[in-house]
């Protein structure tokens, strides 16, 4: 089974850049979508080329119109899909989604930035802690969780171009470094360091600077798979050469 996670930065703008196309080429199994910026009404076109792909499709987005949004597409029905996750602001901006299936869930998460000023920091401490509780609860549930999704956070020092310089940027923070870790402590895999423990692999480049042609980027995106889920874990790959986005697409297969 192959499952994708993407930020897109807008659908829409993305599949000006044969997003589809690529999707199809994939042939990924299920798909988690970030800051998709759209509600469906919106988008007939969009959802019909997804129904085209054999997708089964299922969105939760923001209130306010071209801002932030989640989405799960899959092939395989879920046998529940859970929008939102109960905290009102959390659920406003549509950052939580949820698809239980027979043997597993999971989850397209998109994290507030912090970086465009204090409130909005708070903001994002103010989710990390909520999401810490909630999580439990979601575990006892459902054991075999994948969450897959744009956290917004470095964890450690490999997975940023430059720690030095960015020790004080949101993303980098100590606080943040420190909630990702003891998210991970507290029953979490890390799917991609599971298999590669090398630098230099980025999820997310600047448009400044060419940032991206140079490899100056931060590897905010992840695919973070419960401890019981170890065993059907086979490969996770980072796809950098998907350019429909400042982010690219982690795949990760499972048995």
């Amino acid at each position: 089974m192959k499952i994708i996670s993407y930020n897109v930065n807008g659908i829409r703008a993305a599949t000006t850049k044969n997003f589809f196309g690529w999707l199809q080429s994939t042939d990924a199994d299920m798909v988690c979508l970030q800051e998709v910026k759209a509600l469906p009404i919106q988008i007939p076109e969009i959802l019909a080329l997804i129904t085209q792909l054999g997708y089964h499709y299922y969105f939760h987005p923001a209130e306010k119109k071209g801002y932030s949004g989640v989405a799960i597409l899959a092939r395989l029905k879920p046998l529940h899909v859970e929008v939102g996750c109960g905290e009102e602001w959390i659920d406003k901006e549509g950052r939580v989604l949820r698809a239980d299936f027979e043997d597993f869930s999971l989850m397209s998460l998109y994290m507030p930035s912090g970086s465009s000023g204090e409130e909005r920091q708070g903001k994002k401490y103010n989710f990390m802690e909520f999401f810490d509780g909630y999580i439990a609860g979601i575990k006892k549930e459902h054991p075999n969780l994948i969450v897959s999704g744009d956290y917004n956070i470095c964890h450690t020092a490999v997975d940023i171009h430059n720690p030095k310089s960015n020790a004080n940027s949101s993303g980098f923070l100590p606080q943040e470094r420190e909630w990702m870790q003891l998210f991970l402590d507290n029953g979490f895999i890390d799917t991609f360091r599971y298999f590669n423990k090398d630098p230099h692999h980025y999820t997310w480049w600047s448009y400044r600077s060419g940032a991206r042609s140079r490899n100056l980027g931060w590897r905010i995106d992840y695919h973070l798979a419960t401890t019981p889920m170890e065993s059907r874990l086979k490969s996770v790959k980072i796809l950098p050469d998907a350019i429909h986005s400042d982010h690219c697409p982690v795949l990760l297969e499972l048995i």
